[in-house]
């Protein structure tokens, strides 16, 4: 096709990402291209510009600028490998999802020298109708743990709708340096993107600076070793970039092994304690389309498990479903 297209958006893609809309129609479009497309203004929804996490409603317009061959969908390559290492990974599966286990330091999506990312390996874990399974929620290449995957485009639409209501319950396991003071609490402030040396970082601004965003968590310390290492148990309300990072950083409690917000100077680590960031989605809980409730926890990824065994810690001591710091704080 040379000329530029228009589709309206249907109604099981009401509420969908724009950069997983284009996933869906055409595969062939690499994520890179993508986001240069978007930038140049090329690609609009309703005549207005967009960002590939602009999320679409139900008869809007995209614009789709001319793209090679866009209405040949490429034959999945199952790669038997990949299916051997995702199915390793699941912790739930029905006819509507996945709950995978993802491992600590696997990216989600693809960008700027991601080659390897969940995303293209849900490819080899086709649906009957020959669709890759659709992420409906991201973590951070280095947080392990509970991500929810859909694995058709009624159920990409409900779960979607479920994250973006905030419906969905997410509890997350972290190791921060120092002990949290107070012990339980809401941590509430603004956040917004900003340039740096390292690619763009969440910075905590105030309220009506341009870009900021509310942010929200919930957390409460489960254990502690001495004064310097705390157990944190932490429920995020709204779902910002690097949220719970930012937030544990702002508390003066920053997780150990993180890169970008570690802010405490001539840091001493203790010896045994894994190396990465030590966050983990420990446990999801949302409502399925057929009106039950699911419920599933992940274990501790190795790198984790080797600091709470350092540090003395029992996991399984503490049943994550009595540990939930909305209720406590």
């Amino acid at each position: 096709m040379s000329g530029v297209q228009h589709r309206e958006v249907s109604a099981d893609e009401d509420g969908i990402r724009l950069d997983r809309w284009f996933a869906r129609h055409f595969p062939q479009l690499g994520f890179g291209r993508l986001q240069k497309l978007i930038r140049n203004g090329e690609v609009r929804v309703d005549k207005a510009k967009v960002e590939t996490s602009t999320r679409l409603a139900q008869g809007q317009t995209v614009r789709i600028p001319p793209i090679d061959d866009p209405g040949t969908v490429r034959p999945v390559k199952v790669n038997q490998e990949d299916v051997r290492f995702l199915k390793d990974i699941i912790l739930y599966e029905d006819d509507d999802l996945y709950v995978f286990n993802k491992p600590h330091g696997l990216a989600v999506q693809g960008g700027s020298g991601t080659t390897r990312h969940l995303d293209g390996l849900l490819k080899s874990l086709p649906n009957k109708q020959g669709e890759a399974p659709r992420l409906v929620h991201r973590l951070d290449r280095d947080t392990s743990g509970c991500l929810v995957v859909a694995k058709t485009a009624a159920a990409a639409t409900h779960f979607g709708k479920i994250f973006m209501s905030r419906s969905a319950r997410k509890i997350y396991w972290a190791l921060v340096a120092g002990n949290p003071t107070p012990r339980q609490g809401e941590i509430s402030c603004f956040l917004a993107k900003r340039a740096t040396e390292d690619g763009e970082q969440m910075v905590v601004v105030k309220n009506g600076t341009p870009g900021a965003v509310h942010s929200s968590s919930y957390y409460s310390t489960t254990e502690t070793a001495s004064r310097r290492f705390a157990w944190v148990t932490l429920k995020p309300v709204t779902g910002r970039t690097h949220q719970l990072r930012v937030h544990m950083a702002q508390l003066g409690t920053p997780i150990i092994g993180d890169p970008r917000y570690f802010n405490i100077e001539n840091w001493m680590a203790a010896p045994g304690l894994g190396e990465g960031l030590h966050l983990h989605a420990r446990r999801i809980a949302l409502p399925l389309r057929n009106g039950k409730r699911l419920d599933i926890s992940a274990p501790l990824p190795p790198h984790m498990r080797e600091s709470w065994d350092a540090l003395g810690f029992d996991a399984d001591r503490y049943d994550v479903q009595n540990a939930d710091p909305e209720d406590d704080a």
